[in-house]
């Protein structure tokens, strides 16, 4: 049976690897081979690892984190370095709000279950606010275009990514009140079922190794990756081509550092109420995953 991992357009080191020939490369010399699941709603990969839809995914920190609080028996693999200009929470540059505390009362528009919702939690908890009770957090509905309602008072904030960002960043006419490294390390984070990790970690290494070329592929390759974003998923590839850009394309295991950080999250979820438990992040490490992972991600190309 083939090993699958979940593909979805919000995990860029996934995405490109399900377009290049290293997944099955890297497990030939395993005697497996390789499969992608495409889905649209990276939150969800908790419950497809769960059900034995995929072997393998990958998303933001928060989703994870509310697998864990699921009740899912999962394990991190890697996570990427620091992706400090990966996102950010902009407001109007002309508008009243000056500073985090300046939202509360308002409507932002996130991805609410993924890294967005940590960013804006960790956040307003700075400044002694709360996300359940500070704002009114809501998802972008289809064809909805943020900016616009940003610009037009309709929202207070927008926590934008990607090419959207990028156009965002190039109209002047909205500030980044919240820049992601100021708040979050932002890393992609990979995780595996428990007894998929410790039954096969030769196959989370050679995962890791393919997904290590993949990145080094699309930092080699940043035009092509572009091309390829904005024919797939709309925006244009100048505003591509800049976000792929201020990604670092670096892999590393999961550590006790990383598990720290991801508890600092669990915890500020849980006193908000956006997890309904409160979750011991270090369950989900593995630590005889390390060595194999940092071993696959150092290899050279």
């Amino acid at each position: 049976m083939a090993i699958t991992l979940g593909v979805h357009a919000s995990n860029p080191s996934l995405y490109y690897l399900s377009r290049l020939d290293y997944l099955a490369e890297e497990l030939a010399p395993l005697g497996e081979t390789g499969a992608f699941h495409h889905y649209s709603d990276g939150t969800r990969t908790g419950e497809l690892l769960a059900d034995g839809t995929i072997d393998f995914g990958g998303t933001g920190s928060t989703p994870p984190v509310t697998a864990q609080a699921a009740g899912h028996d999962l394990v991190y693999a890697a996570v990427s370095a620091p992706r400090p200009d990966h996102g950010a929470l902009l407001v109007r540059a002309d508008g009243p709000v000056r500073t985090v505390a300046d939202l509360k009362g308002g409507t932002v528009v996130l991805s609410i279950g993924s890294w967005q919702t940590h960013l804006l939690a960790k956040a307003l908890h700075a400044e002694g606010l709360s996300y359940a009770d500070d704002v009114t957090a809501v998802r972008p509905a289809a064809g909805e275009d943020q900016a616009r309602r940003l610009r037009e008072g309709e929202i207070v904030g927008w926590i934008a990514q990607g090419a959207e960002l990028a156009a965002a960043r190039r109209g002047g006419e909205f500030r980044e009140l919240v820049r992601t490294g100021d708040v979050i390390t932002d890393r992609s984070v990979f995780f595996t079922r428990r007894g998929f990790a410790a039954d096969r970690p030769e196959v989370v290494a050679a995962i890791a190794t393919a997904l290590r070329r993949a990145d080094a592929w699309v930092a080699a390759h940043l035009p092509e990756a572009a091309a390829i974003a904005a024919e797939d998923l709309g925006g244009s590839a100048e505003d591509w081509h800049a976000a792929l850009a201020g990604l670092p394309w670096r892999l590393e295991p999961a550590t006790a550092a990383f598990v720290a950080e991801q508890q600092e999250a669990a915890d500020i979820f849980h006193r908000v109420g956006f997890i309904d438990r409160a979750v011991t992040v270090g369950d989900a490490h593995l630590s005889a995953l390390e060595a194999p992972v940092a071993a696959a991600v150092a290899e050279a190309v």
